[in-house]
């Protein structure tokens, strides 16, 4: 149990501005993973092992990619009692995202606007950062550990046309060291990014990276598996149409859903009209009915990771009953802090 109560620390942190309250929960966090210090926040995991992908996950619930972009907070993150972490996103050059301020937080409906942009510090840096983590170099060791996932994009100034290039070259620079790569095609904050998910740009995409990891499983004797992550904002045609894409080139599992550019739920409110994308409770219903419409189009045995609203252990369940195998939180984690990992995880194991 941790022995700091989050109602405190959240008081302090939505005093300050949302971005800088993130940077200082990271550095707190990176500074303080495998001390004593990670007494405040350490939890006891939920064990409720599940395999999915050819992989072992420890319990059902993950953070999902975007909190810690540089991967430099794997073991503390470990340390709230996650089954598997993502991390990222990845871009293969550094950049610096999207002009300030591009966060904000809509606390009357428990939701945030972000715009950052896949902000990072480069291929380079982030594997360097998965490869310092005790989690990387006693992995061989721990038993049961918690699996890492590692999520790669394109760089802003890479034309949508070259993308493929920049995830070919991400994929190549952290394949050896993922559990599993996610596919981010989704983000609303790179220009043209979600074109990706149309029917031929996805082909090209998904059929390119298909034949990359085959070179990268002979050349370091590992499948690693395969997830794409998509956005919210489609309609059934367009799910079923991914859906095949998804059956077509192998892919191993698939991540719904991103953030939204819709604003049902919180038109009025202040910093509604801000460009980003939207996460929080108002996303729950919408990452749903698309969780529901996956799990028709690709039958039972495909692997769904259910992210988007997540604010209690019930919404967790929900998930699960609208199709998902796995869940993701982040908002919910700045809301309800890390209480949520371990009230959801339990509910799901007593309920799912």
């Amino acid at each position: 149990m941790s022995l700091v109560p989050y109602a405190l620390a959240r008081r302090f942190l939505f005093s300050l501005d949302p971005e800088t309250a993130h940077e200082l929960t990271l550095h707190a966090l990176a500074g303080t993973q495998g001390t004593p210090l990670q007494l405040a926040y350490k939890t006891s995991r939920v064990e409720d092992p599940i395999k999915l992908a050819g992989l072992t996950f420890p319990n059902r619930v993950g953070l999902a990619a975007g909190l810690d972009k540089n991967a430099r907070c794997i073991d503390a993150l470990g340390a709230i009692g996650f089954g598997f972490v993502e991390v990222g996103t990845v871009t293969p050059l550094p950049q610096s995202g999207n002009p300030k301020p591009r966060m904000f937080r809509l606390p009357q409906q428990r939701a945030l606007i972000n715009r950052l942009g896949f902000n990072n510090d480069g291929l380079d840096a982030f594997v360097a950062n998965v490869k310092r983590s005790a989690l990387y170099q006693q992995r061989q060791t721990l038993k049961a550990p918690m699996l890492l996932g590692l999520n790669i994009g394109k760089n802003a100034v890479t034309p949508i046309e070259r993308a493929t290039d920049d995830y070919l070259i991400a994929l190549d620079g952290v394949y050896q060291y993922a559990d599993y790569v996610a596919v981010n095609i989704s983000s609303p904050n790179t220009k043209n990014l979600r074109s990706l998910q149309s029917d031929e740009a996805l082909d090209g995409l998904l059929a390119a990276l298909a034949r990359r990891r085959k070179a990268l499983a002979k050349q370091y004797g590992k499948t690693t598996p395969l997830f794409v992550k998509i956005a919210p904002d489609l309609d059934e045609a367009q799910i079923n149409v991914i859906a095949n894409t998804l059956r077509r080139h192998s892919m191993d599992g698939v991540i719904a859903t991103n953030t939204t550019l819709a604003r049902d739920g919180v038109q009025g409110l202040t910093h509604a009209a801000e460009a980003g994308g939207l996460s929080g409770a108002p996303l729950l219903a919408q990452s749903n009915r698309v969780i529901t419409q996956l799990r028709a189009a690709l039958g039972d045995d495909f692997p769904i990771i259910g992210v988007g609203g997540i604010m209690s252990a019930q919404d967790a369940v929900s998930k699960i009953r609208a199709g998902a195998d796995l869940v993701q939180i982040y908002t919910g984690l700045i809301y309800q802090g890390p209480a949520l990992v371990t009230d959801s995880a339990r509910l799901i194991k007593k309920t799912c």
